[in-house]
């Protein structure tokens, strides 16, 4: 077996090399004047099993389209299986249309998948576990809950475990259960055209001097994030910390979380987080267990 590390692995491909022995192979890469990608597998890989590690987080589109290139060059030289590592998967929210006309971009970017020669995909945290069904191949979902509560129990003093909306109630109950604390849940509700989040439904509980930790899957714009950070404080809570697997912060996403009364971010590496301010979290270990 050997692992080949992508455009993109925010050092991912090489704890996985180390922590499973296995060697690495860096692709070589370099973007033409017009903006293309270029690719080149140095090394042979006939008849081996390859596991191709690329997240594709911002610029997505770059991202993807290097994934899909890395991919197929491996099934041409090759491979005898390809499994991608891919720790945040690109365009997964788009999993339905929720208007007439809409593009289901997530089933796109699995069919592309499979048809360059993927045959197994191991995916962190997944939007919705059911949308990876358009991937006909092996699939493997990675959830890091173990990492995240060990880190919560290591900085939150009395912490409470919020999700900001239903859909993300069962990710707080697991974490909040294997750190033996309390949890409840926001329902919130989206207008789809503006993109305006508003609380619909507030638990009834005292927060009163708890540490609430917020737990989602993603935070983009921190738009909801920002309303439950409001609402706990309403609750009585302390302080709140915001933790998501994918930390995209987009914009100014950072500076609207700190003035709504953030005072903790932590994330992954399934995102390039480069602000030293963010407390990140290396998934390799869940990864290579999941392997």
């Amino acid at each position: 077996m050997i692992i080949i590390g992508g455009t993109a692995t925010n050092g991912i491909d090489e704890s996985l090399s180390k922590i499973l022995s296995i060697p690495l192979v860096k692709v070589e890469s370099k973007i033409f004047p017009d903006g293309e990608s270029y690719i080149r597998v140095p090394s042979s890989i006939r008849n081996e099993e390859v596991l191709l590690v690329q997240t594709t987080d911002y610029p997505q589109d770059k991202h993807l389209i290097e994934l899909f290139l890395i991919a197929e060059t491996i099934r041409d030289l090759g491979a005898k299986k390809l499994t991608a590592v891919v720790p945040y998967l690109a365009y997964s929210r788009q999993d339905r249309r929720f208007k007439d006309g809409e593009a289901v971009s997530i089933k796109t970017i699995l069919h592309i998948l499979g048809e360059v020669g993927v045959n197994g995909l191991l995916v962190v945290e997944p939007h919705k576990p059911e949308e990876l069904s358009y991937f006909k191949g092996e699939l493997k979902i990675v959830h890091p809950y173990h990492q995240i509560s060990r880190k919560i129990k290591e900085i939150v003093e009395d912490p409470f475990i919020l999700a900001p909306d239903r859909g993300a109630l069962d990710r707080a109950r697991k974490i909040a259960e294997e750190i033996s604390v309390p949890y409840s849940y926001i329902e919130k509700e989206r207008d789809r055209t503006t993109g305006e989040v508003r609380i619909k439904e507030a638990p009834n509980i005292n927060l009163k001097g708890k540490d609430v930790v917020l737990i989602d899957d993603i935070i983009s714009t921190g738009g909801t994030i920002v309303q439950a950070t409001r609402l706990a404080y309403s609750l009585g809570a302390r302080s709140v910390t915001a933790v998501a697997v994918h930390l995209l912060l987009v914009g100014d996403a950072k500076e609207r979380l700190r003035e709504a009364g953030v005072k903790t971010l932590i994330g992954t590496n399934t995102i390039n987080i480069k602000d030293k301010d963010i407390i990140t979290i290396d998934v390799s270990q869940s990864i290579a267990l999941s392997l």
